[in-house]
């Protein structure tokens, strides 16, 4: 009961409290604060986030205390008790306070009556789920998916298993990224998913990894805090992560190590779901589930507390910047920490099954017993840089030094002007360069309008880079049907353009100032506009196979064809949606 509703962060979304932007402020004295900023309904809200106080498995207290928005403060505490029966009986209070007479208003009609209904409805939620009855604990409402997400997850899970990598897992994996909640799909750990499902780890590991190459995920490496072991850092690529960072909750700097604190994590593809940014709460018991207490004394003060903490390694430390102690506790009694001077220290205590806590400095400080263990469900990068997997599939991209890697799905769209040279000597150079201009802004609108953009010109050839490849499509059309009004509008020699579209997982790096993208991918988006005979869009056949643009292709008559092209091994198959199937659907449509 304590893993399901202490764990705050899925509680308060499966509430239907909205995400929240977390602000943290340096304090002088080298504190922090931190500033908690979101929209319910009409009201714009703005809080302290107090620090959350628990004991593990006991009880937790949550403060949050308002500058902005009808209501004072709110304070949300849990208190968990052995019953005769061998079960729990959970204790839940929520109290608040109005800053205004609006507040009164509201906290003396439905407020306090509503979130006893959803929060009861939350507990019997996690009962059942405690007692087996439920895959998962809460019931977050239906997402809203990308148009096409289904279709094309499943079309995934069979290239997926198509691999070596799969095991059977592709399904599991797209379904659960589909239902969810949004909070496990911001990080998400193969290990833990492992666990959580009762599979072999590499057999998540390998089907993770197969998904990213296949554009189901997105990988991302972390560089986690040695403390708070939150992600502090992350970055697309092994290459990005910076030697050391700083972690404005801990108020510390800390080093870069591959064996320790940098963490390979997943993220879906926005194509398949999409995880908008945000908090559903910053601090609590399961977000750090590693912390065992987490009290707070206020200054010249003590305070002893009962615990149940299980043999191990322990360190012992204060949420503000300050020493530590560690500690290898056999189960005897409890220690008595002491702050002081920005220094802890720790001696042997009194009672078994209670610790004591001894502030002696002016300010309030929170007191932190954490567990030595909690890196055992981080997949490290020293673990997956060894897998045999990882290197088949990421290795050149990931470990080549210089590289600025990111593994994502994206859809490219290269066009080029057919003759051009010829066109520059009919037209002349000032002329003909004009129309090159107006014709790359006329692509660049197009682009926009269906949620892409313009990467890069190359002489008198366009890159263009999209999310969604239906919209690569989309665009690539219309630019073809467009063209035809410029030329009817400019009056002068028509221009034709040639483009090819293609998707897959590319290099991310920054060039000349500006995201850039290299590899397999891009090299064959531009081979096959080569393919292009003028008038026509050549798509590549695993583009033309993604649900979403098959079913933008159903209207138009596709011409197979298959080539040699120079910089591919095996001979390339490829569509052509030729002139005629253009012209005639665009009247069609008209």
């Amino acid at each position: 009961m304590w893993q399901a509703l202490a764990d705050t962060a899925r509680f308060n979304e499966a509430a239907g409290l909205p995400k929240h932007a977390i602000e943290e402020v340096t304090e002088p004295d080298g504190s922090m604060r931190f500033i908690g900023r979101a929209r319910k309904a009409i009201f714009e809200l703005e809080w302290e986030e107090v620090p959350v106080e628990w004991v593990d498995q006991d009880w937790f207290r949550h403060l949050r205390v308002f500058n902005k928005g009808p209501i004072a403060t709110i304070c949300a505490t849990l208190r968990l008790e052995s019953d005769d029966q061998g079960g729990s009986i959970g204790h839940y209070l929520l109290e608040a306070s109005p800053a205004n007479l609006l507040g009164r208003f509201i906290l003396a009609t439905g407020f306090f009556p509503a979130a006893k209904k959803t929060f009861t409805k939350l507990a019997y939620f996690a009962r059942d789920w405690a007692a087996g009855e439920r895959e998962t604990v809460f019931e977050p409402p239906p997402p809203s998916l990308p148009r096409g997400a289904r279709d094309r997850a499943a079309t995934l899970v069979e290239r997926i298993e198509a691999t070596q990598n799969g095991h059977g897992l592709a399904r599991r994996l797209a379904s659960w990224l589909m239902a969810a909640q949004e909070f496990d799909l911001m990080r998400i750990r193969p290990l833990v998913l492992a666990e959580r499902w009762g599979e072999n780890d590499r057999h998540v590991i390998e089907c993770c990894l197969q998904a990213v190459r296949e554009g189901m995920l997105e990988l991302r490496w972390d560089l986690l805090c040695p403390r708070c072991r939150g992600a502090k850092f992350t970055a697309t690529s092994l290459d990005r992560i910076p030697q050391g960072a700083h972690c404005t909750s801990c108020n510390i700097e800390y080093d870069r190590d591959f064996a320790e604190n940098v963490e390979l994590t997943f993220h879906p593809a926005p194509t398949v779901r999409e995880v908008i940014d945000g908090e559903f709460c910053l601090f609590g018991p399961m977000t750090t589930p590693h912390v065992k207490v987490q009290v707070t004394v206020e200054g010249g003060e003590s305070r002893e507390i009962e615990a149940r903490i299980r043999p191990g390694d322990y360190r012992l430390r204060t949420l503000e910047i300050g020493g530590e102690q560690m500690l290898s506790y056999g189960g005897n009694n409890l220690p008595r920490v002491t702050a002081d001077g920005g220094n802890v220290t720790v001696v042997d205590g009194d009672e078994p099954g209670k610790i004591s806590f001894v502030n002696h400095e002016a300010r309030r400080r929170t007191f932190i017993v954490e567990s030595r263990e909690w890196v055992n469900d981080a997949l490290i990068a020293h673990h997956v840089t060894t897998m045999q997997s990882f290197r088949d599939l990421f290795g050149e991209d990931v470990l080549r030094p210089g590289d600025e890697v990111g593994i994502s799905q994206i859809a490219l769209l290269f066009t080029d002007l057919r003759n051009s040279t010829e066109f520059y000597e009919r037209v002349g150079d000032a002329p003909a360069y004009h129309l090159v201009r107006e014709h790359f802004a006329l692509l660049a609108g197009i682009c926009r309008r269906h949620n892409g953009a313009v990467v890069k010109t190359i002489g008198d050839a366009v890159m263009g880079a999209f999310a969604d490849p239906a919209d690569a499509i989309r665009a690539a059309i219309d630019i073809q049907a467009e063209i035809k009004d410029f030329n009817a509008q400019s009056g002068a020699e028509p221009i034709v353009v040639k483009a090819g579209v293609h998707a897959g997982p590319c290099i991310s790096v920054t060039l000349n100032e500006r995201l850039d993208y290299f590899g397999g991918t891009v090299n064959l988006a531009s081979r096959l506009q080569g393919q292009s005979q003028g008038d026509d869009i050549v798509v590549s056949r695993q583009l033309a196979a993604d649900p979403a643009v098959a079913a933008v292709l159903a209207d138009y008559e596709l011409e197979s064809n298959t080539s040699e092209i120079r910089g591919f091994n095996e001979v390339v198959t490829f569509y052509r949606l030729i002139p005629e199937a253009l012209n005639a659907n665009r009247v069609k449509v008209s």
